[in-house]
């Protein structure tokens, strides 16, 4: 088995340009109000759905930002709906249920290519105006690839135990949602450097998170790191903001908000340099 996950990894870097097309077309998304949606059964779903509810705590993303459709709903997380997968009527409604429209961004999660369930969802968002896009490790079929905006096909090959997806394919699954969710969000200010900056202190993990990012991005010590989160009213970039400029919390939400949300750009930083 561990011979065949490290094969996993290049079997998703080939797939590195179709990963950037989507991560732009999440980012359009979210700077236009709209979502990212995450449509899967099985495996599939559970993958979306842990990735989609991973991103209000690393991000401070509203809940509806990303959000995660699995086929057989709530019940489907932590026991088997079997047949759930096989009704595209069910994936076309869930889209619906959601009123997707134009300025959102779904993404059909198929390890097999062929999860009508997935194939429903993705024709109502097309109808409905949405962006689209395939994840998949086995090539879907022909018409469906014309058919999205991207398709990311991370061919992982034959299973150890044949057929169980939740493998090799479940790991370039999850592989790529983590690259697709957390490249939109650092392209909308969401980080500074490699700083998950967009967090609030709501555990003691958090907490002492929050602390030492401010005093790594400020040069500061604790007690001030937090003395200027409790002047920020919990808001990390905020905080960082006000002691870069030394400003008030209003002023320096007033120059995050005409950044886009970039502590850089707030700041008046050069963007980093980038070695080839």
């Amino acid at each position: 088995m561990s011979a065949e996950d490290r094969t996993v990894a290049d079997a998703v870097a080939a797939q590195r340009e179709q990963i950037a097309t989507a991560i732009k077309l999440a980012e359009r998304a979210f700077r236009t109000g709209g979502r990212l949606f995450y449509v899967g059964a099985g495996t599939s779903g559970r993958l979306g759905v842990l990735d989609a509810s991973e991103c209000p705590p690393t991000f401070s993303t509203d809940p509806e930002m990303v959000q995660g459709i699995i086929a057989g709903g709530a019940a489907a997380l932590t026991s088997s709906q079997e047949g759930a997968e096989d009704v595209a009527a069910d994936g076309a409604t869930a889209v619906a249920e959601r009123k997707v429209g134009a300025n959102d961004f779904v993404v059909g999660i198929a390890a097999s290519g062929t999860t009508p369930y997935v194939r429903g969802a993705l024709e109502r968002a097309l109808e409905l105006g949405a962006s689209t896009a395939i994840v998949a490790c086995s090539p879907p079929p022909e018409d469906l690839l014309r058919r999205v905006s991207v398709a990311i096909v991370a061919l992982t090959g034959p299973e150890v135990v044949t057929g169980s997806t939740r493998l090799k394919a479940g790991t370039a699954t999850k592989m790529i949602l983590n690259m697709i969710s957390t490249g939109a969000l650092i392209r909308i200010g969401k980080t500074y450097g490699n700083l998950m900056v967009d967090l609030r202190p709501m555990s003691a993990k958090l907490v002492d998170r929050s602390e030492r990012i401010i005093m790594v991005s400020c040069g500061i010590d604790r007690a001030a790191a937090r003395a200027l989160i409790d002047r920020a009213a919990g808001s990390v970039k905020t905080a960082i903001v006000m002691e870069k400029l030394q400003v008030d919390r209003e002023a320096a939400e007033q120059r995050l908000a005409a950044s886009g949300g970039s502590i850089r750009r707030a700041a008046g930083e050069p963007p980093p340099v980038t070695t080839p």
